[in-house]
């Protein structure tokens, strides 16, 4: 039985998820506590970081020797990305992110993605979700493992236990983004769906989905 919970403090130990076909890492970083999550294919070795978000000295510890092929950035804000050059010039990976968000990062995007695309890691596919409200380009990444290792999120900054991201009281983009959340995560993942944030403690699907239309009433 696995004891990983997803309760990570900056300064203290990576939290390790061993799944059938992939290893799931997360560690806290920065003064703003950043979740960078290490992906590594159990099969093959080959590693992927979501958010190379700052600290690239415990990110290389992190990643160790096996290396990483690719990063993702989940949205363009830039404590999601302070160590992405040095991570990139110490690894080759390959940048992935959303074309709305490019612009944002410190080092060119080599790999944009769109909605419904996948990216690799080894013999895993993650499949890329584009929700948009918290920034234009944000994205989380869905693992649906094999039998047994049930389905994975890592939302960025887009959902949270106990609500969506921050869209700064404006209308227009909390509507977006609760719209693409219940959509594109709620209505189409089962409800032990694991969701791992881009800040703070991880939650399922099913802990969230009853606060769905009270999160919408209060417009936050």
């Amino acid at each position: 039985m696995s004891s990983y919970t997803g309760d990570v403090e900056v300064g203290g130990s990576p939290d390790v998820r061993e799944l059938p076909g992939l290893t799931i890492t997360k560690l806290a970083v920065s003064e703003m506590a950043n979740n960078a999550y290490l992906l590594r294919c159990t099969a093959t070795g080959d590693g992927l970081l979501v958010d190379a978000a700052a600290d690239p000295d415990a990110l290389s510890t992190l990643i160790g020797d096996a290396g990483i092929g690719t990063v993702v950035t989940t949205h363009g804000h830039w404590d999601h990305h302070r160590a992405l050059p040095e991570v990139v010039a110490a690894t080759g990976a390959v940048t992935v992110a959303h074309p709305a968000d490019a612009g944002d990062l410190p080092v060119p995007v080599q790999r944009p993605v769109e909605h419904g695309d996948t990216v690799t890691v080894g013999e895993q596919s993650l499949e890329v979700v584009h929700l948009r409200g918290h920034t234009p380009g944000s994205i989380a990444l869905v693992w649906r493992g094999p039998e047994g290792a049930g389905t994975h999120v890592f939302t960025g900054d887009s959902l949270f236990p106990g609500g969506v991201g921050n869209t700064w009281e404006d209308p227009e983009r909390f509507t977006s983004l609760i719209d693409d959340v219940e959509q594109r995560l709620f209505a189409v993942l089962p409800d032990d769906t694991w969701v791992y944030p881009g800040h703070g403690g991880d939650t399922t699907l099913g802990a969230e989905r009853p606060h769905l239309a009270e999160w919408r009433a209060r417009g936050w």
